[in-house]
């Protein structure tokens, strides 16, 4: 499963034998929203990258969230049980090296989100810098850095009673003194490094860093400083290390470079693009990772191309499957699914609505609530799990199934199907009624609209309207 090239990840796991992780002398990954899941992570780790941070998750989702080895996939899952999505994912490849980033308010829901998982991480992470609103009104983020007290509280709960290093992030205060002030505050709670964006909570990727500010700050403190915020300047790795002495810190953080393109890691220089998006893509298929998040990560690295024809075209992209078909990588995401779906194992076409984790079953497996409306004439119901994609449709409505099996009906006299749906935890089913049969697909549509489709599609293939083959062919269906 592991790329050849990730073997030397595993010659660092055999050098460095410490118990804690070390902060100084690193290049990192920063935790990016949407960008830091583990496909990102390894891509980074392999192309050199020392450390890798996560992608920042919130106290309130991951405290509720069940611990699942998941032995198909080699990864450690936390589950949310209200709705089965992956919240976390890892695996053993990337322990000693990832640092979970944790968006938090609380003291006691840290120390049990940090209690929860510090066995899967080598380290956690406080966010203390972000800007956002939704950071901000939730007292998490950058709010943090105007209540230092409730900071160091926190701040001080864990490494009291989490057995791996506590760190966090900050910004820059628009004050030097305040913001060393601060800095010596939160390192004297006993964390093990902190890292420094170089610009203030206002300040945006556009204005210039303040290395000044951090050069200052290191001289106070004795704790590892790691320089983060000069992603608009790095275009190579030797930028990387000119950024961290500019700063005179102890390591270095990157983000938005990192994000454009991964390979900015490689002391031997920049990969092309292609290749950079062939490798993440693989790594994505491998870790079944979400095509929502997949296809971002791919935009990330697109940028202007996007608006090419290949762009264009990766932009109508929906499913895994099509964006592979892309980048050579159509027979190789196929015989991945079909093999995550034949093993019935947890993977994203089996979500279902009130999907529990019942702690009697076997790890890795899952089992679902029987919705409570079903209907008394099950055994008729004709079923299939076939999805209905928006992008495999033109803007032509009369092309859609609905309107298909409509025109169908008109043709052959017969009445015309109706749909009754069902709508469970933001997820959708539709039965449809046809010719005096009913049919329904097992995949849940994230809206009615969409089940609908879904529903018909069902029957158009039973009536023979809609080859398998094709449906196959547009990832609609697994066989």
């Amino acid at each position: 499963m592991f790329p050849f090239s990730l073997l030397k990840i595993i010659g660092k796991m055999v050098v460095d034998k410490s118990p804690k992780l070390d902060y100084c002398n690193k290049v990192i990954l920063a935790p990016m929203v949407r960008v830091g899941t583990l496909p990102t992570r390894l891509l980074a780790l392999e192309m050199g990258a020392d450390i890798v941070y996560s992608e920042e998750l919130i106290d309130l989702k991951l405290v509720k969230c069940k611990r699942i080895i998941n032995e198909l996939l080699n990864t450690v899952d936390y589950i949310d049980p209200t709705d089965g999505t992956i919240a976390f994912r890892t695996c053993d490849l990337e322990k000693p090296f990832v640092v979970l980033q944790m968006g938090t308010s609380d003291a006691t829901r840290a120390l049990a989100v940090g209690q929860l998982v510090q066995n899967d991480i080598s380290g956690l992470d406080i966010n203390m810098g972000c800007p956002k609103e939704f950071s901000i009104k939730g007292g998490m983020g950058a709010a943090l850095m105007a209540q230092p007290d409730k900071a160091t509280h926190i701040l001080k709960t864990l490494v009291d009673n989490l057995k791996i290093p506590v760190t966090c992030k900050i910004r820059i205060l628009p004050n030097l003194q305040d913001t060393v002030e601060l800095v010596k505050k939160l390192a004297s709670t006993g964390i093990s490094a902190l890292a420094i964006h170089a610009r203030t909570r206002d300040e945006r990727p556009q204005h210039n860093p303040h290395p000044d500010f951090i050069r200052e700050i290191v001289k106070h403190v004795s704790i590892p400083i790691i320089a983060n915020g000069g992603s608009r300047d790095i275009q190579k790795y030797a930028d990387i290390l000119k950024f961290r002495l500019d700063c005179n810190a102890s390591s270095v953080m990157v983000a938005r470079a990192a994000q454009l393109n991964v390979s900015i890691f490689r002391k031997e220089g920049l990969l092309p693009m292609d290749e950079v998006i062939f490798r993440y893509l693989k790594l994505s298929v491998d870790y079944d990772n979400s095509p929502h998040n997949t296809k971002y990560g791919i935009q990330s690295i697109l940028r202007d191309l996007q608006m090419t024809p290949r762009g264009k075209k990766f932009l109508q992209c929906q499913t895994m499957q099509q964006m592979c078909e892309i980048w050579d990588l159509g027979d190789y995401c196929r015989n991945k699914e079909l093999e995550i779906f034949r093993r019935g194992k947890v993977g994203r076409r089996k979500v279902m609505p009130d999907q529990v984790i019942d702690n009697d079953v076997v790890e890795g497996e899952t089992v679902t609530k029987k919705p409570k409306t079903e209907n008394k004439t099950e055994t008729s119901v004709i079923e299939e799990n076939i999805s209905f994609l928006r992008c495999n449709y033109s803007s032509d409505v009369r092309l859609f199934p609905k309107s298909v099996l409509y025109t169908y009906a008109n043709k052959h006299n017969k009445l015309p199907a109706c749909y009754e749906t069902e709508g469970q935890n933001k997820l959708f089913r539709s039965m449809c009624k046809f010719d005096g049969k009913l049919y329904r697909s097992t995949f849940w549509q994230k809206n009615k609209r969409q089940a609908e489709q879904a529903a018909a599609l069902v029957c158009l293939k039973h009536i023979g309207l809609v080859a398998e083959e094709e449906l196959i062919k547009n990832g609609s269906i697994l066989r």
